[in-house]
């Protein structure tokens, strides 16, 4: 047991990849300053970070645009089933008011008749096929 205890604990070696990055990176920034850049370069360089920004502006703009474009296709799409709805709904209060008012001549025409002269023998004519053959009339009062 006593060896046992004696060894020393596993320790994990470290990623040599994150090493070998570090080090390439370091050694770029080395070479870079290392090397003199002349006005050319440094204008390419800047013209190239111009061109990433505005490209990325670019993407932001047209990310922005298509939201838009969809809230605004969605808002009109909604409108259109609500438009819908409405010219359905009014179209069948159209042809409700239509049934209604021609019931409502039918019987203003009947009660105006009823207060001429004659009216009174004529709704009595007008009932006379409720009331069956040879039975009598009752009227209470």
């Amino acid at each position: 047991m006593a060896t046992q205890l004696a060894k020393e604990p596993f320790i994990r070696k470290k990623k040599v990849r994150y090493k070998s990055r570090k080090i390439n990176r370091i050694r770029s920034k080395v070479d870079q300053v290392k090397r003199p850049i002349d006005a050319a370069t440094l204008a390419s360089m800047l013209q190239l970070k111009e061109q990433h920004r505005d490209l990325m502006y670019g993407i932001i703009t047209l990310l922005m645009k298509i939201g838009v474009l969809a809230i605004f296709s969605a808002s009109l799409v909604k409108l259109g089933i609500s438009s819908h709805q409405r010219v359905r709904r009014h179209m069948e209060l159209v042809s409700v008011l239509g049934f209604e008012s021609k019931q409502l001549d039918k019987l203003s025409y009947r009660f105006d008749r009823l207060f001429t002269i004659g009216g009174d023998r004529r709704l009595m004519d007008d009932q006379d096929h409720w009331i069956a053959p040879n039975s009598f009339r009752v009227i209470w009062r």
